[in-house]
């Protein structure tokens, strides 16, 4: 089967882009410029990202809406506000995840973004779960913008007038060109930022109008990098179906009165967890010199021990240094504990470390 285009393929070709298949489809993985300038151009300045390929699914009702998603999601829907968004998870009866997602309340519904390998999925299993009470709609005819970086706010500022009074996590509808547009602050990179929800016909005009005020368009492979810097997670490497938001170090996500109340898949599971710990445990690694372990090393204890695996490894441009994420056997995950990376059949020291490994920049207030 053909991968599918998204609505800024022309522009991306136009500005250079090398493309590579992700998620079904034809994605730019770097411009021109190569992927570590990309990545210093996002953290001094602001990097614009096609993210279209994600699911943009908006589910339709109120109160009883709020009460159903909450036997699903682990996160208090009915106390956030509207036009809030949580960081989330779709689990099965075993904790595990099936996707993780951002959730915001809006005052007739809720809309959640999925990741693109997972959406369809998503859409049937969530439908499922709801008993095809709602009205459900997976946006095909929207594309996802994010621009990220010190100087997002003011390049978006000029186009759409407003968003700096958005909070990071929240977001409002805005106009342009006498239609409406959805934007959150919010983003994927360690760096303030925001995402416009905005249709198929606007969103080359949009992003070309973010490039003139300054913008540079960023490849997913630049995206990568600056994820694994912040310590965020990949769907599909850093967490799956056979991981739980505890095993993950995710369990801040899940909210302290839903663990207390329950009712929502995977519960039992995820409370044990709380309680007795976890066998084994998402933890940051750096590596000793500049050996860099992708993902699927082995890791190995100093008695020469197979402790866990490497889920993603890179190049960090901003730290200027080697930085990984992996699972490793609980009893080994404090933090400067000295562990071993096999890469191409020897074994290299590194240390257990704290997440993030680059200092995350979201604006908590509002800038004024």
């Amino acid at each position: 089967m053909e991968n599918k285009k998204t609505a800024l393929y022309s522009l991306h070709k136009k500005n250079g882009a090398k493309f590579v298949p992700f998620a079904g489809y034809e994605m730019p993985i770097q411009y021109t410029d190569g992927i570590i300038s990309e990545h210093k151009f996002t953290r001094e300045k602001a990097g614009i990202f096609d993210v279209s390929h994600m699911g943009q699914l908006f589910i339709k009702g109120t109160n009883k809406l709020e009460d159903d998603l909450e036997k699903i999601f682990p996160t208090d829907l009915k106390n956030i506000l509207i036009n809030q968004s949580k960081y989330s998870f779709l689990m099965n009866e075993n904790g595990g995840i099936h996707d993780d997602l951002i959730i915001t309340k809006l005052k007739n519904g809720f809309n959640i973004v999925l990741n693109a390998a997972c959406k369809n999925t998503d859409f049937d299993l969530l439908k499922e779960l709801l008993n095809n009470k709602y009205e459900m709609d997976l946006k095909d005819n929207f594309s996802l913008i994010a621009i990220q970086g010190p100087e997002a706010v003011k390049i978006l500022e000029k186009i759409t007038n407003g968003v700096s009074n958005l909070k990071f996590m929240s977001g409002n509808n805005f106009n342009y060109s006498g239609d409406n547009i959805y934007i959150t602050r919010s983003g994927y990179t360690g760096e303030d930022g925001f995402e416009i929800s905005i249709k198929n016909e606007l969103a080359e005009e949009f992003v070309e109008k973010l490039i003139k005020q300054g913008g540079k368009l960023i490849g997913l492979g630049a995206r990568d990098t600056l994820r694994l810097e912040a310590g965020l997670c990949l769907y599909g490497h850093d967490m799956d179906i056979n991981k739980s938001p505890v095993e993950a170090n995710l369990k801040w996500a899940i909210s302290k009165n839903r663990i207390n109340s329950g009712g929502f898949i995977g519960y039992e599971k995820i409370k044990l967890q709380i309680e007795k710990g976890v066998k084994k445990l998402r933890v940051g690694i750096q590596p000793e010199g500049k050996i860099i372990a992708r993902e699927k090393t082995a890791i190995f204890s100093e008695d020469n021990k197979n402790i866990g695996e490497i889920t993603s490894g890179t190049f960090g441009p901003s730290v200027k240094a080697p930085v990984a994420m992996g699972y490793i056997d609980n009893s080994f995950a404090k933090i400067n504990t000295k562990i071993f990376l096999e890469v191409r059949g020897k074994k290299h020291p590194a240390n257990i470390t704290n997440l993030p490994f680059y200092k995350k920049n979201y604006v908590k207030g509002v800038n004024k």
